[in-house]
């Protein structure tokens, strides 16, 4: 579970979006940032014990910056209004399939997949799909796996089918995606509830299957 302090923090940050209110609650910050780290570690532990490959992160590893990139966003805001954590085998530095979670009040999610890879790993995980299409359906068909996520998000869909594929293959749906991600949504009572860390554990064990495979097709 987090602290009510930590999820304070966050909206407070969302309506004072400025250097000058950060300087002056940079240690409710520290406190949060910690609080949120200690929750990243429980959940890597836990994970850890059904997939052993991230069992060597620890939350510095996974947690992203809270400053944001301003560069080419019309946003000038410098904060983001979450603190997120990817895990994967490599860290948040790897774009490979693996885990998230971010907590933002009213908008947290557990989620996983892949998120929009680069040409060649995404050309691996279509020709994947396109050739094991039976186990990819049984695995996102899976009953306990659609109780948990509504659809796989291709984030970005092609308009027409990717090069090498006509537009009848019965796997087009999921061969136009750039991306292929599952998310669960965790509400403000979660955030605060002692069964957190089980239950984004959970989820994230549920999606496994689909990680494994759209691993298995980009190694």
């Amino acid at each position: 579970m987090l602290q009510a302090s930590t999820i304070k923090f966050i909206k407070e940050l969302k309506k004072n979006n400025n250097k000058p209110w950060f300087d002056a609650n940079r240690k409710l910050y520290e406190n949060a940032k910690a609080d949120f780290a200690s929750l990243v570690d429980a959940i890597i532990t836990a994970t850890s014990k059904f997939d052993n490959a991230i069992s060597n992160l620890k939350a510095k590893d996974c947690m992203f910056r809270i400053n944001r990139d301003v560069r080419f966003s019309k946003d000038k805001s410098p904060y983001k209004s979450n603190m997120g954590a990817y895990m994967n085998p490599g860290g948040k530095k790897v774009n490979t399939p693996g885990y998230y979670f971010q907590c933002e009040p009213g908008q947290s999610f557990a989620a996983g997949g892949l998120y929009v890879p680069e040409p060649e790993a995404l050309a691996k995980v279509r020709q994947e799909i396109d050739y094991n299409f039976d186990e990819w359906k049984a695995i996102i068909s899976n009953k306990n796996f659609k109780k948990y996520f509504a659809k796989v998000d291709g984030i970005e869909v092609l308009s027409r089918p990717p090069k090498g594929y006509e537009a009848n293959n019965p796997a087009i749906e999921f061969l136009k995606m750039k991306s292929f991600i599952v998310s669960r949504q965790i509400s403000d009572a979660e955030l605060l509830d002692k069964k957190l860390v089980k239950e984004i554990a959970r989820t994230f064990e549920t999606m496994k299957p689909m990680t494994d495979f759209l691993n298995h097709a980009i190694q």
